[in-house]
Order: structure tokens, then sequence, then C-alpha cells
């Protein structure tokens, strides 16, 4: 059974203010090289060998970054949830945890 990588891209981007801000948090900037820190986590699962294609929960206010980060990486494959309030860590594996759930009935 392959793994099903799940990347946590909340939060509000408050800690690194100014660089970082609500509408662009950190994890959507490129602070270490040309992509962004959550490019460079999409990128560490594509060994289809080992993995399925990544969940991706996030917040509703950053659906399009999620979106075009993906895009610019011509990452096609895989699921996004959104919250619509983030709640921090628990709320967003439970949601997770769930879909999974589903995904592992038909799989």
């Amino acid at each position: 059974m392959k793994i099903t990588p799940v990347i946590l891209a909340g939060g509000s981007g408050t800690r690194l203010w100014p660089i970082s801000r609500e509408d662009e948090p950190k994890q959507f900037l490129p602070l270490i090289n040309s992509r962004s820190l959550f490019q460079d986590t999409a990128l560490r699962f594509q060994d289809s060998e080992l993995y399925r294609y990544p969940m991706i929960v996030g917040n509703e206010i950053h659906r399009f970054l999620i979106q075009n980060q993906l895009k610019e990486l011509d990452l096609n494959s895989h699921e996004i949830i959104l919250e619509p309030i983030g709640k921090n860590t628990a709320p967003a594996l439970t949601l997770a945890s769930m879909r999974m759930s589903k995904l592992i009935e038909g799989y």
C-alpha cells in the first residue's frame, strides 16, 4: 500500500511580519530558494512507487495560492481540503483522516 502524504499548509503569516502576511504566509514565500516552502514540500512526494498523490489541507483564503503554486510545478495529482477557518493542527489532521478513511474504503 502506498503512503498518502498529508501537507498541512495552514497558518496566518503573523510570525514573520512584515515579510509574511495573512494574504501570503511564510509557507508560500520563496525563503530558501526560488520555490516556496510549500512547493519544496510537495516536490518531496513525487516518487509514485512510494506515494499516492498528496492531500493538502489549507485555509480557504489561500485556495488560489495553493492551486497556483502546484500548477507552477506542473503537479496536477493532488487533493485539496479547504478549512473555512483555521483552527490549528488537530482539526486539520482530523479532516485529512476522515477524508483518507473514505479514500481507503474505495481503494
